[in-house]
């Protein structure tokens, strides 16, 4: 028994620390999710898309053959080779717009990656949670049979009555059964990162959580956080690239040339020169600009917004991670100065407490036990949302 209560004692004055093995882990799911692979693909597959269209359009060779009537005049053939040329391909507009859009394209990705990592890395607190549970209640387990055979055999030498006994045994049922219930998350869990790997196992056997260092001022952190936030970064590029279409839809009202070749045969005669002519834009770009500029004004207000949203929501976080950091810490110091285990036992040894009693008391340490635990798996769950954008 005393074995039992230090082993308990120990697990639970000891800061909780994980090993590195969740990088590993989240290394491999990075590597394996399919998620992240079509999302990879479709990136892709985007920049491509805004890297077609952006040249010059294609040369133009027309061929004519012309029968001359009457006879006599003769047949005539014509042949030209023309080139269009329009000041936004020229000038490098398209380009640059297309580099923007493929820069949107990627901090999508980095977004959608990040949620998938986020999801894998809270995964991997609820299983070092669910592995210290365990490892808890392996330890209640111990006690609890321990309690229920020493009851056991008193009933049997008329020390102990059935009612006793049977506390005894309702006692070790009920951890029995705590155990079952967390052995099947354990394993809904590891399914869980399962599939985040692309369908392979994942082992994470942790049951201690890394001491991490918590900021202290949240604007301070908030200045760098920002900088590194894919949803951020997105909204700010969306508000350049719209910017460089307004440009764009000027340019496009501008005249576009052409020029080239052209040669005409006739009986006798033969005609050759250069080509030159002008494409004015009277109607087709109408509105073109001031679409443009309300898309502009649309990102900047979008842009603002995800911006106060953003920093709202990681400053609730932050409170929140705060709030948990500081009740896990009271939690630990409790259970250090304030665990009675060994006097209970003393107590009902002596008789001077029945064995309800006895439990009750126990399952008081128990619950604090439970909620160390579960505002320790918390805040780290907190603290990984916060900092997602780091991953």
């Amino acid at each position: 028994m005393k074995k039992i209560l230090f082993l308990l004692t120990a697990c639970l004055s000891l800061p909780l620390a994980a090993q590195d093995n969740i990088g590993r882990i989240l290394s491999s799911v990075e590597e394996n999710n399919t998620t992240l692979k079509a999302l990879r693909e479709s990136t892709e597959a985007q920049k491509l898309e805004h890297k077609t269209g952006i040249f010059l359009e294609n040369p133009e060779l027309s061929f004519n053959y012309l029968w001359g009537s009457p006879g006599r005049i003769g047949n005539r053939t014509d042949v030209s080779v023309s080139q269009k040329f329009d000041i936004p391909t020229l000038s490098g507009l398209k380009s640059k717009i297309a580099d923007g859009q493929n820069n949107l394209a990627e901090l999508q990705y980095l977004a959608g990656r990040m949620d998938i990592l986020l999801e894998a890395k809270q995964s991997c607190f609820d299983l070092i949670y669910l592995n210290a549970l365990k490892k808890e209640m392996e330890i209640r387990y111990g006690h609890a049979r321990t309690i229920a055979h020493a009851f056991d055999e008193m009933l049997k030498q008329g020390d102990a009555n059935r009612l006793e006994y049977n506390k005894a045994q309702l006692n070790l049922s009920a951890v029995e059964g705590e155990m079952a219930r967390i052995a099947i998350e354990r394993d809904a869990l590891l399914s869980g990162l399962k599939r985040l790997n692309g369908g392979q196992d994942i082992a994470l056997d942790d049951a201690r959580f890394d001491d991490i260092p918590f900021p202290l001022d949240f604007d301070e952190w908030y200045a760098q956080a920002e900088q590194r936030n894919p949803v951020l970064e997105y909204v700010r590029r969306e508000v350049d690239v719209s910017k460089k279409r307004v440009s764009l839809s000027r340019a496009m009202n501008l005249p576009a040339l052409s020029g080239g070749y052209m040669s005409e045969k006739v009986t006798g005669e033969h005609f050759q020169g250069v080509m030159l002519g002008v494409t004015i834009p009277l109607w087709d770009n109408r509105n073109r600009v001031r679409q443009a500029k309300a898309a502009v004004r649309a990102a900047e207000m979008r842009s603002e917004d995800a911006k106060q949203q953003l920093y709202g929501h990681l400053q609730s976080l932050y409170n929140r991670a705060a709030g948990l950091k500081l009740s896990a810490a009271k939690y630990r110091k409790s259970l250090t100065s304030l665990n009675n285990a060994d006097l209970l036992k003393t107590a009902l040894d002596a008789g001077e407490i029945s064995l309800l009693e006895y439990i009750v008391e126990m399952g008081l340490l128990y619950e604090t036990v439970n909620k160390t635990l579960e505002t320790e798996r918390d805040f780290y769950k907190a603290y990984a949302e916060l900092s997602a954008a780091m991953l």
